[in-house]
């Protein structure tokens, strides 16, 4: 991608970007995608070209989620290529870090489709994918469930009725990611200056899939483990690709695990059924559990509600909670660490110029 040059709507800008800027800076910046993170350093492409750019040091002073991601746009001083700020987002997908500490991991931003990729196979997971779709309708972006390996499935139709029973407005696509034809469904969410990104664990076929929409082979693809199914990570960082549908495409490494923060929104919408059920139970603050009236229950009594399905929602909505809970205070406490670091720094300054 570094070697050509883009248009701005071709790189997806849209007029939610173009309205957060003044005329001042339309005429003195210049706008710039990111493409890839780095440790140090940030890959970023603008009608001019793509370039690697290094942050302020004092933006390193703001809040982790307030740092740029793939996806995100930049407004560059011209001259010196340094970021003078960042714009708006109209979605960021994140996640809470693997790990015992309270942080969260950006994965993509300004995202319009999330391709949640699995396979028809023995990864097929229903609890793992309400993982994602909740993810990313709370991430508000539009999810696709894209079924993979199809070719080698013996029975592809179980596979799909239950990835459309998880919630039947979500679109299912099943394809062999290494036909060109097959895929070629997918490019109804991959027009010019759409961004989609790619989620699903490691294995279904992620980095294939990848190589067959850009039409050339842009990550390296790994074999899987004949008695379980499961594959190794061949993607270790996320980056932005250019289709030649004109759309652009983050792929994000194969997830470990998924924890999610701040997701009431998106298990809710998820799981519209149990919460619509939920409320012609007789007691307000009904658990779902052993108690009288409950029409949850009598929905799975009477086989309209999987037992599984309201298993996952309740885990999900506990663990929500209990990450989101933690992750607030862990943002409190960066909050004041800054002002205080940057009351500091004024207090120096002052001093230095003798006021």
């Amino acid at each position: 991608m570094s070697e050509l040059s883009f248009s701005l709507p071709e790189l997806g800008w849209s007029h939610f970007f173009q309205q957060q800027l003044s005329l001042e800076e339309w005429e003195s910046t210049k706008p710039a995608r990111v493409l890839a993170v780095h440790r140090n350093a940030i890959d970023v492409a603008s009608e001019h070209g793509a370039q690697m750019i290094t942050l302020p040091g004092q933006w390193h002073l703001r809040d982790p989620e307030e740092l740029p991601t793939v996806g995100d746009w930049l407004l560059l001083d011209p001259s010196s290529g340094q970021p003078q700020r960042m714009l708006e987002r109209k979605s960021l997908i994140r996640r809470k870090a693997a790990g015992i500490e309270s942080k969260v991991q950006l994965m993509a931003a300004n995202v319009d489709t999330l391709f949640v990729v699995t396979s028809c196979n023995q990864d097929f997971n229903s609890s793992r994918l309400e993982r994602y779709l909740a993810l990313a309708l709370e991430s508000k972006v539009d999810p696709v469930v894209v079924l993979t390996k199809a070719d080698l499935a013996d029975d592809v139709s179980a596979y799909q009725q239950q990835a459309i029973g998880l919630n039947p407005d979500i679109a299912v696509e099943t394809v062999n990611a290494l036909d060109s034809s097959s895929v070629a469904s997918l490019l109804t969410w991959c027009a010019c200056g759409q961004t989609v990104a790619l989620v699903g664990s490691s294995g279904v076929g992620k980095s294939t899939l990848i190589n067959t929409l850009c039409g050339v082979s842009r990550q390296e693809t790994g074999t899987i483990r004949d008695d379980d199914a499961k594959g190794r990570h061949t993607t270790t960082s996320r980056t932005l690709h250019s289709l030649p549908s004109g759309g652009l495409l983050i792929d994000n490494p194969g997830l470990r695990e998924l924890q999610l923060s701040d997701c009431q929104s998106g298990v809710s919408s998820l799981f519209e059924d149990i919460e619509e059920l939920a409320q012609s139970c007789r007691f307000n603050d009904c658990l779902h559990q052993s108690e009288e009236g409950c029409a949850v229950k009598a929905a799975i009594a009477w086989g309209d509600l999987s037992p599984r399905r309201l298993t996952n929602y309740q885990k999900l909505m506990a663990e929500q909670q209990r990450n989101s809970e933690t992750i607030a205070e862990k943002r409190r406490r960066e909050r004041n660490f800054g002002k205080h670091v940057r009351s500091v720094m004024v207090a120096r300054y002052k001093e230095r110029d003798g006021y």
